[in-house]
């Protein structure tokens, strides 16, 4: 059911929203304490505040409250996938554990210089991460997840254990490419590498490129790159004339079963890995494949509202605008935007993002910004708006991003802290919570809060290209990286 935002005027145009009067509560949750808080959430509307964020201490805030989930997880759910934060029970994707957690948060350990929390969750990985399962998991989330958790892991360890791992994990879903398309299958069988699902999307089909390469070089086996680059040339090979690709299609066949075209999730990280395998591996065929593409998507989905900048939904034949959706996973685009150049454009849209996030101290899934509707009331704990805050700092060196930040983790921390972790909210009006913590709420959003406070000696961001579950790869083969 649609939800009416409280706008003053159309289209998220100003900040004056209404706030729910007090968050719902739950029968295993605790409402956050004060001293847990650290600070009321105080806007930061005066042109001076952003001056008075302190780097430091926010960092140490992060980090504190990241070792509040971890530990969370650490006592109810070690060995399992991850923690259902409200139950304080493990949960599993599958039959068998796969360690999802342990592997994603891994890279967020080290970088935060957690080294015990760090040998724990590498010795648990050695000793009971076995791929040799009978089942059935997804490409998609297993290549973004474990594969590249396993081979960020190895490089800022340097544990080869975790290599092993990750070839093993490689070779185990190679099967999953030889469709007659080349376009990946949706699932894979680990023991019996036999496939299924035929309706797949364009960010399933063209995000495996950096983990698929990256484990290529390291290795030295070639095959890895080339059938997850020709996985990524396939879907960018149909697209429209005007250069737009749809939202679902056809493992087999290669024909679109949808074809409203957009940026948010099922086509997100297809546009990001076009620039991003260009950024670490130096393959001009992506600087190739994605100059068309941004322009396409710059032309037709973008919407200017009313002077606030908005990317919507077009029909990828025609250009014809089909919604005017946006939400928590499309805040990710400001992102790429300043990684690629174009810092004007993202320093608007992350404007943009943050109009929807005040909206009701903290942002829904998806929503009409022409319309003034939340067409997805929940919150599922997404990193994508910080990731944008992090990448516009970085490139703009301008502090109001530290102080935007700052609101957003006060946020969070406010509204999703449980007593065993944070817990999703299924609405954002109400702020009633979910029993949910996926890992990469420790492998992003964490992650990406830190990176944005702690010193840049913490992690050197032109030498390292983020995969998109928050992953740092580095290009060790390589003596000169492609800025």
């Amino acid at each position: 059911m649609l939800l009416r935002i409280a706008f003053a005027t159309i289209a998220l145009c100003v900040v004056g929203f209404s706030h729910a009067a007090s968050p719902a509560t739950d029968a295993h949750a605790t409402a956050p304490r004060d001293s847990d808080r650290h600070a009321a959430v105080q806007p930061d509307n005066d042109r001076h505040a952003a001056d008075r964020v302190n780097r430091q201490a926010m960092a140490a805030q992060v980090r504190f409250e990241f070792r509040h989930a971890w530990q969370g997880y650490r006592r109810y759910a070690w060995g399992h996938d991850d923690l259902a934060p409200l139950s304080r029970k493990p949960h599993d994707w599958y039959a068998q554990p796969l360690l999802m957690t342990p592997v994603d948060a891994l890279d967020t350990l080290l970088l935060m210089g957690l080294n015990d929390e760090a040998d724990a969750a590498r010795e648990l990985i050695a000793a009971k991460l076995d791929f040799d399962q009978d089942i059935y998991v997804k490409n998609f989330e297993i290549t973004i997840r474990l594969l590249g958790g396993l081979l960020s892991g190895y490089q800022l360890s340097g544990d080869e254990r975790l290599l092993h791992k990750a070839e093993d994990l490689g070779t185990r879903l190679l099967p999953v490419f030889d469709s007659p398309t080349g376009l990946p299958y949706v699932e894979i069988n680990l023991r019996t590498g036999k496939t299924r699902g035929l309706e797949t999307n364009p960010a399933e089909t063209g995000t495996l490129l950096l983990e698929f390469g990256t484990l290529a070089k390291l290795t030295h086996r070639e095959e890895f790159y080339d059938k997850a680059k020709r996985a990524l040339v396939e879907t960018w090979k149909r697209r429209s004339s005007l250069g737009l690709v749809g939202s679902s299609i056809n493992v087999e066949t290669g024909k679109w079963l949808d074809t409203e075209s957009h940026i948010s999730g099922g086509i997100d990280s297809y546009y990001e890995y076009l620039w991003k395998c260009w950024r670490l591996f130096g393959d001009r065929d992506c600087l190739n494949m994605w100059q068309p593409s941004i322009a396409a998507a710059n032309k037709y989905l973008a919407d200017d509202v009313h002077g606030a900048l908005w990317y919507g939904y077009a029909d990828m034949t025609s250009g014809a605008r089909t919604h005017s959706y946006y939400g928590a996973l499309d805040a990710f685009f400001p992102a790429l935007l300043a990684l690629s150049g174009d810092v004007p454009r993202a320093q608007r849209l992350q404007e943009s993002s943050l109009r929807m996030w005040r909206a009701h101290g903290i942002e829904p899934e998806q929503i009409d910004y022409r319309g003034g509707k939340i067409i997805y009331p929940g919150y599922a704990l997404r990193p994508e708006i910080v990731e944008s805050t992090y990448y516009l700092a970085h490139f703009t060196h301008d502090a109001k991003y530290l102080a935007m930040g700052r609101t957003l983790f006060r946020d969070f921390v406010k509204h999703c802290r449980t007593d065993a972790g944070y817990a999703a909210l299924a609405d954002v009006v109400t702020k009633k919570r979910k029993d949910g913590m996926e890992s990469f709420v420790l492998a992003e959003t964490f992650k990406y809060f830190y990176l944005l406070f702690a010193p840049d000696t913490a992690l050197d961001f032109d030498a390292v290209t983020f995969n998109t579950e928050a992953h740092p790869l580095r290009a060790t083969w390589r003596t000169k990286s492609i800025e």
